[in-house]
């Protein structure tokens, strides 16, 4: 009999990690203004919507290299023609783990979160080193109480 997966701990999902109503941006403006809010937000990541609904994903890294070509006007290139289209996403229930693993093996900066077609938050490598730090943080401080609690028990000083 096959096993099956078991589902991540509450602590372990994305929804508890992401950063949440992240700023996204509609398809028809320019890439400008994509550069003026990621640099007003100091984020990386945009995702881009059209009627509401995820279309694309623009990047910092990408305005950057559009910016670098001499034929493109960035006030009148729009994100549309710009952004990549069919980015990441994931559910807000979705593992902490497995997303990662994913974000690592493609070399990918985010996932876009979305619930019932809404752009709902953002999991960049930002938010998964917080959780890491996280989790090595409440494991010294486990070891820590562990070894008090041995020491105790046979009778040495904290």
């Amino acid at each position: 009999m096959a096993r099956t997966a078991a589902p991540p701990l509450p602590i372990a999902v994305i929804a508890r990690h992401m950063t949440p109503s992240p700023a996204t941006i509609d398809a028809d403006r320019s890439l400008a203004e994509a550069h003026r809010l990621l640099r007003r937000r100091g984020i990386r990541h945009l995702p881009v919507v059209a009627g509401g609904h995820l279309v694309g994903i623009l990047s910092l890294r990408d305005l950057h290299l559009l910016e670098t070509l001499r034929d493109v006007d960035p006030e009148k290139v729009t994100v549309e023609e710009a952004m990549t289209r069919g980015p990441y996403t994931v559910e807000p229930g979705a593992s902490v783990e497995k997303v990662a693993e994913t974000l690592a093996e493609n070399k990918w900066g985010s996932a876009v979160v979305v619930d019932a077609g809404r752009v709902v938050g953002m999991f960049t490598t930002t938010d998964a080193l917080k959780f890491l730090a996280r989790l090595l943080r409440n494991e010294r401080l486990r070891a820590a109480r562990l070894r008090t609690v041995r020491r105790k028990r046979h009778g040495l000083p904290d």
